[in-house]
């Protein structure tokens, strides 16, 4: 053992350091009475003896088993044990093996499928549901403070900062600004009295980042977020994932809704609609190749080479897969578009007043000039036999990452210019 720390704790065996947070560091521990494996979260020693905010660090570290202690629920990390020995404050918990949190899940690179996003934020809103019925408002919830295990679970930990409402009153008494700024409700910025709507609003905020790989209230400094989870709806969530059916759209709008009145009243009722669309997640028929699949396929095109793997799952997720059968018509001269098209299967024929000018095959693009100025298509495209394009349309493109626009522009801009330059030798050799 390194530091102070000892090697028992009362009964426990302390191993390993396996992780580190702001209210303390958990080792692996043993308990040798149960013989089992779990988690002992130890109190950092240079917050607890600090002179002006010790003794509230202290109260805050034992609140974990003062609320969460009372809960018992398969979705929520267990606490088992809490105590003091010699000047090392200890809270035995759960051992949640092989997990990490969600925070993983919410990078462009890692997004879980829709309906896994859809199962794991259920699971959360029933958990939620039982801790307010016992009266418990967790006031942090967000991806760093839920760990998904090996199975595909999800635990709720980290309650230092949860609070025990009264539970013949609908409201509590305000804390002052408590909890992590990116995730709080509106009446937590505010300063206002909570209820467990907030925990609801929290997790409105997590489902959204897991669709999307985007935080919904994005803000370069803490008055432009304020400002925006007070006042701002979040971009819709299809801008980044077009494939989001309209029912999760709307669930997730009403978790966030800034009006409590507005928004769901307790975790069971989002629980219950978020069930409502599983079901016909799982009915609607799978016709499309997967995401991942069509990041794969994309990859492997020139016009992405040098693009990192997240940057191209953005473009992906922006974008919109669009299959053609031979004949199709892709787009049609003199319609006004605004869309740039890449080819990743099969080829496609550029057509003029009828008569076909020339072929474009896979890794090959079309349509710049729309996408630039949207201006009139000036030829007609066709698919020649079975045909998969990327569609980027110049809107939603601007909500991807700033890096990844430059390197999508400075990509586009080559593109174009080399066609121009083929297409003024051409002319030059008609001449």
């Amino acid at each position: 053992m390194s530091g102070q720390v000892p090697e028992r704790l009362g009964k426990y065996q302390v191993m390993r350091e396996i992780g580190r947070g702001s209210m303390g560091t958990v080792y692996l521990g043993h308990d040798p009475y149960a013989d089992r494996n779990v988690a002992i979260k130890i109190a950092h020693a240079e917050q607890l003896n600090d002179e002006e905010g010790g003794e509230r660090y202290r109260k805050m570290f034992f609140n974990e088993a003062h609320t969460a202690g009372r809960l018992t629920h398969p979705n929520i990390i267990g606490i088992y044990d809490a105590g003091v020995d010699g000047d090392t404050c200890y809270i035995i918990m759960e051992l949640v093996e092989g997990g990490e949190t969600l925070k993983n899940y919410c990078k462009p690179d890692h997004l879980a499928t829709i309906e896994k996003v859809v199962e794991m934020i259920f699971k959360c809103a029933k958990a939620l549901d039982y801790a307010h019925k016992q009266g418990v408002i967790h006031r942090d919830i967000k991806p760093t403070n839920i760990l998904v295990t090996t199975t595909g679970d999800v635990k709720i930990g980290d309650f230092s900062i949860a609070h025990l409402s009264k539970m013949d009153s609908t409201k509590t008494m305000p804390m002052g600004l408590v909890g992590s700024p990116r995730y709080m409700s509106p009446e937590q910025i505010t300063e206002d009295y909570l209820t467990n709507q907030t925990d609801l609003f929290s997790l409105g905020v997590i489902m959204y980042e897991l669709l999307a790989g985007k935080h919904p209230f994005l803000a370069e400094n803490f008055s432009r977020l304020v400002q925006r989870i007070l006042n701002e709806d979040p971009p819709d969530v299809r801008q980044f994932r077009q494939d989001v059916p309209d029912e999760l759209v709307r669930i997730m709008n009403k978790a966030l809704a800034k009006d409590r009145a507005q928004r769901y009243q307790m975790g069971m009722d989002m629980a219950s609609d978020l069930s409502r669309a599983f079901d016909s997640l799982l009915e609607t028929p799978e016709e499309n190749i997967s995401e991942q699949e069509q990041f794969v396929a994309v990859k492997q095109l020139d016009f992405f080479d040098g693009f990192p793997d997240a940057e191209i799952w953005e473009i992906v997720r922006a974008g919109k897969w669009q299959d053609y059968r031979d004949g199709d018509q892709i787009i049609v001269e003199g319609e006004l578009d605004d869309s740039f098209y890449i080819i990743v299967y099969g080829e496609v024929a550029v057509e003029k007043g009828g008569k076909e000018l020339r072929v474009l095959l896979a890794g090959d693009c079309f349509g710049e000039m729309g996408y630039l100025a949207k201006t009139k298509r000036t030829a007609t495209i066709v698919a020649k036999g079975a045909t998969s394009l990327l569609k980027v349309n110049s809107t939603v493109i601007t909500q991807v990452s700033l890096n990844c626009q430059v390197r999508f522009l400075k990509v586009f801009l080559r593109t174009l210019i080399h066609r121009l330059s083929v297409t003024t030798e051409k002319m030059s050799q008609e001449i």
